[in-house]
């Protein structure tokens, strides 16, 4: 190891509880992303909390409760915001004990260094290899961007991470660093991805058909993207190449089955790029030192511009509901919060700008509430206080167990005719009634009477 590193290292380590002696009331902080979940630091927050008022706690997809927040429950101390809601952060929303930040993905570095300041960050990392430098692990997504606000950087050592290659910006420095604590080096936490339903399946049995050789993928969590995994590995597909946000499990199996090449990749030949990773030990035993494998920072790999540099991506991502003007919410039910924007509209957007790329939404045709009701996921209009995620002009192609759609250059009844043939069939007499009670369904052999045109 470096000998001035080494030296540094030593001068800039502190316990938790040290750290935590430093924060003062108002104060801002920065906590990590996903499962990068700072363990010693947050047990030392807890320690001060009856001490400490006003003091904004932020993070990305947070994976468990914090236990600063179990022992804050009326937020007397901590008030939490997320910049993008995980299910746990969805049912801390719903206690009150959460904020959201609404954000989209690829704009998130450049609103921090506009608009943010840390008075610390809390970075979890690798620990620290023979040139001084910290590595980031399996999420770099704006991490590297809030260090550039904050005026203490903090890393807590986690000897279970993973190190991943860059990319850029995928570690830092000690002489950036302005306290080290050593962590609990908990292992990761696994987030086991869904099984694939039966609808999920038909769904991406209709995707497949959209996908060719050389294609690059972006696929997220959840069922249908293993789904889809299961079918491209069984395939004749081949030369497959990655530009994702979320690196997966799914991702390892067309991997190991050869599908994955990146050979046709226009940027970034040969290696799959991904802002951050999450699922089980597969795939962070997979990307640990793997130079298959990229890391960069999520104003890269969630650019739009950047996105449409490569040829023939194919982006899938999920939807709560649409309505039959084509607008997509998948991040609330009516006005109750869900997940996020995240990065769903950068891969629709960048998508549609590649040379033969497709940005597919998916959802299944209908749902059950909790009295066991079955409703139609398309619906006339969206449910008042639905976000709009993707809006209707933005949409390009939308998939359910019943087909799937492509909206761009469709007119509005074009739109609704499109939409009500991928409904359940038990909705789309009424979708077709609701339709034209909205003067949406409007086709040109009706025999609709002619207003007289004025003369000027």
């Amino acid at each position: 190891m470096n000998g001035l590193a080494k030296w540094l290292y030593i001068q800039k380590l502190r316990t938790p509880d040290q750290v935590a002696q430093m924060l003062k009331s108002g104060d801002r902080i920065f906590f990590g992303e996903f499962v990068l979940y700072p363990e010693a630091l947050d047990e030392a927050l807890v320690n001060r909390a009856g001490q400490l008022e006003n003091v904004v706690i932020e993070g990305v997809c947070i994976t468990k409760v914090p236990k600063f927040i179990e022992a804050d429950p009326n937020r007397e101390h901590f008030i939490y915001q997320d910049w993008h809601c995980s299910g746990v952060g969805r049912k801390m929303c719903k206690q009150g004990l959460c904020n959201y930040i609404p954000l989209t993905y690829h704009q998130g570095p450049r609103v921090l260094r506009k608009y943010n300041e840390y008075d610390f960050v809390f970075v979890t990392a690798c620990p620290m290899d023979a040139q001084g430098y910290f590595n980031f692990g399996i999420c770099n997504s704006i991490t590297s961007s809030v260090i550039t606000k904050a005026k203490k950087v903090v890393v807590e050592v986690n000897e279970s991470l993973p190190h991943c290659l860059g990319g850029n910006q995928e570690s830092i420095h000690i002489s950036r660093v302005d306290y080290i604590v050593e962590g609990k080096n908990n292992p990761l936490l696994e987030v086991p991805p869904p099984v694939p339903t039966e609808i999920d399946v038909k769904i991406a049995r209709h995707i497949m058909k959209e996908i060719e050789d050389g294609s690059c993928l972006q696929l997220g969590i959840g069922g249908l993207p293993n789904g889809i995994g299961s079918l491209i590995a069984d395939s004749d597909l081949k030369d497959l190449g990655v530009h994702t946000e979320m690196l997966v499990d799914s991702m390892v199996d067309l991997y190991d089955a050869g599908k994955i090449t990146g050979n046709c990749k226009t940027i970034d030949r040969f290696k799959m790029v991904y802002t951050f990773a999450m699922g089980t030990n597969k795939i962070y035993d997979f990307l640990d030192n793997n130079p298959a494998c990229a890391s960069y920072p999520v104003n890269y790999t969630n650019d739009p511009k950047i996105i449409a540099l490569n040829n023939k991506v194919i982006a899938i991502n999920n939807a709560i509901e649409v309505d039959l003007f084509g607008q997509v919410c998948s991040e609330s039910v009516g006005p109750v919060h869900i997940s996020g924007t995240g990065g769903q509209l950068d891969f629709i957007f960048g998508a549609f700008g590649s040379s033969g790329g497709k940005g597919i939404i998916s959802l299944s045709s209908t749902y059950k509430d909790k009295k066991g009701n079955v409703s139609s996921r398309i619906v006339p209009t969206l449910r008042p206080g639905s976000i709009v995620t993707v809006p209707r002009s933005i949409v390009q192609y939308l998939a359910t167990e019943y087909g799937i759609v492509q909206l761009k250059g469709k007119s509005t009844w074009e739109r609704a005719e499109a939409l009500i043939n991928i409904a359940h069939p038990d909705f789309r007499d009424e979708l077709i009634k609701q339709a034209e009670e909205m003067n949406i369904w409007l086709k040109p052999d009706r025999n609709i009477p002619q207003k007289k045109v004025m003369a000027s």
